[in-house]
């Protein structure tokens, strides 16, 4: 456990050591915010309090480009190599990757729900409640990142990374409802975690019932099967 939090603590320090790879995670998504609320899009997607939770997800979609460009890093440093004679298992790297990101998740959601605040979002328990859930979605995210991290270059992560974030722009529903785009696509929609990630943290924070027993196992079945994946890939890797 010690050595977990020695390698938490080192992972910390790395991500604040490019200030400006942070700043931008965190600020893009708050200037796509602001810029949306002073156009006032008509229309149910872009009323604020909808709009902030597509920009929350938004946010994570950046979370898993930002792990695993961090993860790639090291591998081409042969850090995670002179860490493999140490007694750590897989888990724990992935453990000691997870807790400082999780850090930065939390003061996204922060700074996402002050500056929609100051924009006119009314704070109460349903806000607080959104952020823990965001909170626990983000894990999917971040392992996600890991896996990507563990599996490609870290020249290649930009490229893998953005389409992640494409994914999350068209088919998690935070630009237009999946009926607006025919069944076809709606099905796929529906089938990727992200349209369920935007409605487990809308339905939170909106105070409405729009979260089903499909969401809660999509978002399931993709945090397990994308762990189980990173223990397996992280370990050969190691192994290699």
């Amino acid at each position: 456990m010690n050595r977990t939090l020695a390698f938490s603590k080192r992972n910390f320090k790395e991500l604040i050591r490019d200030p400006i790879a942070l700043i931008f995670e965190i600020v893009l998504p708050l200037v796509l915010l602001f810029i949306i609320h002073q156009i006032n899009i008509p229309g149910e997607t872009y009323k604020l309090e909808n709009f902030t939770s597509g920009i929350i997800v938004f946010g994570l979609s950046f979370i898993t480009l930002f792990t695993a460009t961090l993860v790639a890093k090291d591998r081409s440093s042969s850090l995670l190599f002179r860490l493999g004679a140490s007694p750590m298992k897989s888990a724990d790297y992935i453990v000691g990757y997870t807790l400082p990101l999780l850090l930065i998740v939390i003061l996204q959601n922060i700074l996402f729900f002050t500056v929609a605040g100051l924009m006119g979002l009314s704070f109460s328990i349903n806000t607080v409640l959104a952020g823990l859930a965001a909170l626990v979605i983000s894990l999917f995210f971040i392992i996600l990142g890991i896996l990507l991290g563990t599996l490609v270059s870290e020249k290649a992560t930009g490229g893998i990374g953005s389409i992640v974030v494409q994914l999350v722009c068209f088919t998690s529903g935070m630009y237009f409802s999946r009926e607006m785009v025919g069944e076809v696509f709606a099905k796929i929609c529906e089938i990727l975690p992200f349209e369920s990630c935007l409605t487990v943290v809308r339905s939170i924070l909106n105070g409405s019932n729009e979260i089903t027993a499909r969401n809660i196992v999509i978002l399931t079945s993709y945090t397990i099967i994308v762990t189980l994946l990173a223990l397996l890939c992280f370990k050969r890797k190691r192994e290699q």
